[in-house]
């Protein structure tokens, strides 16, 4: 699944944070997890969540009559999927005005910019030193 475009739900995002957290689980586990946060009932949870095994995004494991959900895609995975969509439709797919949005952005804290600075600062040293390997 890695590289597919996912374009998940946000009702799809909270049912894999849950199923993340908690796999293998039952519905019911899930519909409780989420239970305070979205109200869904037991039904709608159940439906969403097999909806999801159609669509690739959970696995499901039949034993008797209890089916455990697991997931079949990683948090890595669909966080990439989320950031290249928003990455195409806000910033026509080049991140360089993204990323100047985000740190322009106000909200950051100097202990967020200090971080980005580290990153960035890692990842030209990984990015040359394997330049200097080859």
């Amino acid at each position: 699944m890695a590289g597919a475009n996912l374009d998940l739900f946000e009702s799809e995002w909270a049912i894999l944070q849950a199923v993340w957290t908690l796999e293998p689980c039952a519905a019911p586990t899930v519909q409780e997890a989420l239970e305070r946060e979205k109200g869904w009932a037991y039904t709608t949870v159940k439906t969403m969540m097999d909806r999801m095994v159609k669509k690739k995004l959970l696995k499901v494991e039949r034993i008797r009559n209890l089916c455990l959900y697991s997931s079949a895609i990683s948090k890595p995975e669909a966080q990439r999927s989320e950031i290249m969509r928003t990455l195409k439709r806000a910033f026509n797919g080049t991140i360089t005005p993204m990323m100047q949005f985000l740190i322009e952005n106000d909200e950051l804290t100097r202990q967020e910019y200090r971080h980005l600075e580290r990153l960035i600062k890692n990842r030209k040293r990984k990015k040359s030193g394997s330049r200097k390997q080859r």
